[in-house]
Order: C-alpha cells, then structure tokens, then sequence
C-alpha cells in the first residue's frame, strides 16, 4: 500500500477539558439501549447533542467524517466520545457503502495520536462482528438503522448498518451469519430510525421487499400512485426473525420526528450522523 504524504499532525487543544465534566457532557449526549444483553456486553448510541465541537447543520455530536463537516472538529468529537464514554479502545469506524460486507474484527485499537489518519482509512463495510473482549464496534446513521447483536452468553457482539438497500440486500442475515451462533443465541436491538410516517419511497423499493417475500408488502402503505410510506423497523424485525432471532427489542424511535437525533430526510444532505457502539468488557 502507497503511503503517500504523511497527515499533518494538530495540535491537541490548548485548553483541557476536566474528565469528570466530559464524562457528564458525553453522557448527556448517549442513550442506552433498554434489550436483554447478557452481562459484560456494553452498547449506547449517541445523540445530536448537546455536547459536541461541530457547528452550523451538523451541530453538534456529529461523528461521521464522510458527512462534510469539519474534520477537526469530528476528530474531537470521536475523542470526546471515547474518553467521556470511557470506551476500551478505540472503535472500529467503517466506510459504510450500502452493502453487505461484514468485517471480522479480532483486535483492539488505540487511540490514534491527535491529527493522525487519513479520512477514508477505515475499511469498506456495513457490519462487523467481533469475539475480542474490549474491541468496540461502531455504525453510523442518519435515518438508516443501527442494529445490535449479541450473543446471549456474552461470548460475541455485532453491529450493522440497514438502510433499504443493506437491509433488502441481506445485511442483517450476513452478519448472522458472521457471528456463527445459532439465531435463537442471539437477542438483537434495532436502534433510531427513520419511522414509517415519514419515510416516503417509490415502487422498486417495495419491489425489492415484496419480490422476496410477499408478506412484506404489508410493511408498506400506500399515499398515492407509485409512492407508499415504508415500516423499515418493521421490516428488519421480520428479516431477524426469519433469520431464527427471537429476540428483537427497540425499532419505535423516528429520527425525523425526533429532534435528538439527526436526520439525513428531514435536515437534507448537510446532515451529522450519530453513532450505536457495542463492545464486551475485556
């Protein structure tokens, strides 16, 4: 691999931040997933806000670099969120491209040094799994699903990203299939999401549900010729139990209706994006 021109380094900020002040601020800024994880299995996703470096449309927790925002203060919100959550390690970002690619992770990263990385150094995926106690893996969203894997004896963890296309394409059975468990070992989380009432889509989208299995159409509802509002919770929720998963908490919160969080549909394309960790505690 070329190595190119080295990044330049910046400087950490002048000012430090006091630990337990971070921690309150990140806190503040996370929500936990309410599923049944077994014990040692950690999650959170973040929020918009209200701590956070970002300005302007992607105020202010917003932790995608691929988003347009600043990169600087990207970096300080991925810091911010590492050191305030008080994470094991240093997650494991992905290039999310829609797709059904799962990464396998087997090791823990260090914090990068301030300034060190190029933007697109982290690998192309939409899903990773991991059996290393203290790797943490991260998805990103913005009206796509976050969905969380674990199995129920604590011993492996996943995480996918399900937008309509991931999703249709079999993302979710993918990183199944990944773990390498028995479905009914597995509980699962589906995270915020844009909700039906606002997720309006054309004709090829049901098609690409309703030609696979018909029941799925129910999942859509008609609002006028060629255009019908879309359940994508509901629709991840049936892939997983088909799958085997019985498990399957979470699925009733609307990005776009929910100023939390961010919106890609409601706040166009100038739009943060949060993030759902998982983790087992090493």
């Amino acid at each position: 691999m070329s190595m190119g021109t080295p990044p330049t380094r910046r400087k950490p900020r002048a000012e430090p931040v006091a630990e337990a002040s971070r921690r309150a601020a990140v806190a503040a800024s996370c929500m936990w997933p309410e599923w049944p994880a077994p014990p040692g299995v950690q999650a959170l996703v973040t929020l918009r806000g209200p701590h956070g470096r970002s300005q302007g449309p992607y105020a202010a927790f917003n932790l995608g670099r691929r988003a347009g925002d600043d990169p600087d203060a990207v970096e300080d919100n991925r810091r911010d969120l590492f050191l305030g959550a008080s994470l094991p390690s240093w997650p494991w970002w992905l290039q999310q491209v829609h797709g059904t690619r799962v990464l396998q992770v087997a090791q823990v990263l260090p914090a990068p040094p301030v300034g060190d990385g190029p933007p697109d150094a982290a690998p192309a995926a939409d899903a990773a799994v991991t059996r290393t106690p203290g790797a943490v893996l991260a998805v990103l969203t913005a009206d796509c699903l976050p969905v969380l894997l674990a199995a129920r004896d604590g011993s492996a963890v996943g995480a996918a990203h399900a937008g309509w296309r991931g999703l249709a394409a079999g993302v979710l059975e993918a990183t199944l299939q990944a773990l390498d468990l028995p479905a009914h070992d597995v509980v699962a989380w589906i995270g915020p999401g844009i909700g039906a009432a606002h997720y309006e889509v054309d004709a090829p989208v049901r098609e690409a549900f309703a030609a696979v299995h018909a029941e799925d159409a129910s999942a859509f509802t008609a609002v006028r010729a060629g255009r019908w509002r879309c359940d994508l919770a509901r629709l991840a929720c049936r892939r997983l139990q088909r799958a085997g998963v019985a498990a399957v908490c979470g699925g009733d919160f609307d990005t776009f209706a929910d100023a939390r969080f961010y919106s890609y549909r409601r706040d166009g394309t100038r739009s943060g994006r949060m993030a759902a960790l998982i983790w087992m505690r090493p």
